[in-house]
């Protein structure tokens, strides 16, 4: 698209730390909204929708973050990141005033809504501002709002259901988003565009149409509805032939939403397939670690999240220190040695168990962690280099949504082989539990009040059942690495200096 220079100049560290703060607002949502949904729930009740306040958020940020890339590509980045915070913020008002669980379900929809656009612009943001080489040292900053918000997002939570209330949960969010915002206005200067675009407006259609149903499918597939019934088969049809369709009205748009012609690229393309498969194992550690810590090492739960925190922590430092390596020894290396990293954390869950205790869990944590900002960082940098500012946006909302997507896929697997497979335990020892039992193991308190033989066989079928988990996370890192082969040597997309 044609730009035309602007006279006015961004003020880079302003920006950044704009930036920065409104991708906190994203990132501690989830962890504070976790640690006050008991809360939530006794009060507004509907508690068999209690999974759909995390589902709806997550369906909606996901569905949409290829669309907002793309917008950003055509009308710039900071009206859509306006936009994406604008909604953000109208949801988390609005679910402060929620007083219903379907109320409530309906306002993390707008939510999520703006969410979507919030990460990726974000980083496509500071991709526009710095070369490639500053960008490569600018993601360690941009990587330590991962850790800060998984941090402080359970402690802010903690302080605010017991001494405040559960609604401030949300409208902390209003404060910290309008300043973001304020930031970004005075101090984020663009250049002019042409004003003659040409939007996608069936391919946007049909990928928020075939995304929500696949998702849908995922996510509820098992639970609400069998997976092989009639409904549940309709739905995966629907959801793949709209896919399809996508697909084909793609290839002849004039502008598409996604720019198939990237994925040409290997690195684009293994670098997409990766963040896919670590979402997978994202998903797969950060749902399931605590349950194990807690509920077969029989720890509290402050033990617990230490040893979820502990990836928080692995995290942020890999991702600075690949910052530096990436300039050095380009792409290969750094991911190469993040995929080692991540099959070295994800073999330790495989070999752990309930004598193990809760430093081994933080150790296997902090390598996962390692591994995360090795290979994510080098991802972002690398294809943002690989592709010039027109379709950056779009490129970053890619890689992004790979990730998200292998979120949700991984939580439809894991839950999907953990509920197997403890009713297959129930059923070998002829044990009339059912998998709301298992509840009994998760705090001390419910341990001291059920018989002793009952917590011993409940562990010991959350125990085999949660191995499996981890074999399945520990293949998908396999995946990974093999993956990361795939991806050219060398350091070919690091010689540039300028702002492009």
């Amino acid at each position: 698209m044609r730009t035309v220079k602007n006279s006015k100049v961004t003020n880079r560290p302003f920006v950044l730390i704009a930036v920065m703060l409104a991708m906190f607002v994203s990132a501690v949502e989830a962890t504070i909204v976790t640690t006050a949904m008991p809360s939530i729930a006794s009060d507004l009740g509907g508690f068999s929708r209690y999974s759909w306040v995390f589902s709806s958020y997550l369906l909606m940020s996901t569905v949409t973050v290829l669309i907002y890339g793309k917008l950003a590509d055509l009308f710039g980045r900071k009206p859509i990141i306006f936009i994406g915070l604008t909604l953000f913020l109208i949801g988390s008002i609005l679910s402060g005033f929620a007083v219903s669980m379907e109320q409530l379900i309906v306002f993390r929809l707008i939510q999520g809504l703006g969410a979507g656009a919030v990460m990726p612009i974000a980083t496509t943001i500071v991709g526009d501002m710095y070369t490639t080489k500053e960008r490569a040292k600018i993601q360690g900053y941009l990587s330590s709002v991962w850790g800060i918000s998984a941090v402080s997002g359970p402690v802010i939570g903690g302080l605010i259901v017991q001494y405040m209330n559960w609604k401030f949960v949300f409208w902390v969010n209003v404060p910290l988003g309008v300043l973001a915002m304020v930031g970004i206005y005075l101090f984020l200067h663009e250049p002019q565009r042409a004003k003659k675009v040409s939007i996608d407006y069936k391919g946007a259609f049909l990928l928020m149409l075939s995304l929500s149903i696949i998702l849908f499918w995922l996510v509820e597939g098992g639970q609400t509805f069998d997976r092989f019934s009639l409904y549940s088969i309709t739905l995966f049809i629907v959801g793949l032939g709209s896919l399809v369709l996508f697909v084909s009205v793609e290839q002849r748009a004039i502008d598409p939403v996604m720019p198939f012609a990237l994925w040409k690229n290997p690195v684009i393309l293994y670098s997409n397939l990766v963040s896919l498969t670590t979402g997978v194992i994202l998903i797969g550690i950060s749902s399931y670690l605590p349950t194990f810590v807690a509920g077969v090492m029989e720890q509290p739960a402050i033990i617990a999240g230490f040893t979820l925190t502990a990836m928080s922590i692995g995290w942020p430092i890999a991702s600075s220190v690949a910052g530096h390596l990436l300039i050095r020894y380009g792409t290969f290396l750094v991911s190469f040695t993040g995929g080692l990293s991540l099959i070295l954390g994800t073999s330790l869950f495989v070999v752990m168990d309930a004598g193990s205790g809760p430093w081994w869990a933080a150790m296997a944590s902090f390598f996962v962690g390692v591994g995360m900002g090795l290979t994510s960082t080098s991802f972002i940098v690398t294809i943002q280099a690989a592709v010039p500012r027109e379709t950056r946006g779009s490129a970053t909302a890619a890689n992004m949504f790979m990730r998200n997507f292998g979120n949700t896929f991984g939580a439809a697997l894991f839950g999907a082989i953990l509920n197997g497979m403890l009713m297959a335990h129930f059923r070998k020892d002829d044990l009339d539990y059912s998998l709301d039992d298992v509840n009994l193991l998760l705090t001390d308190d419910l341990r001291q009040m059920t018989a002793a033989s009952k917590v011993q066989s409940l562990q010991n079928a959350l125990d085999g059942s949660l191995q499996w988990v981890y074999i399945t996370v520990a293949i998908f890192a396999v995946f990974s690495l093999f993956l990361i082969l795939k991806i050219p040597r060398g350091k070919g997309y690091f010689n540039d200096n300028d702002r492009t």
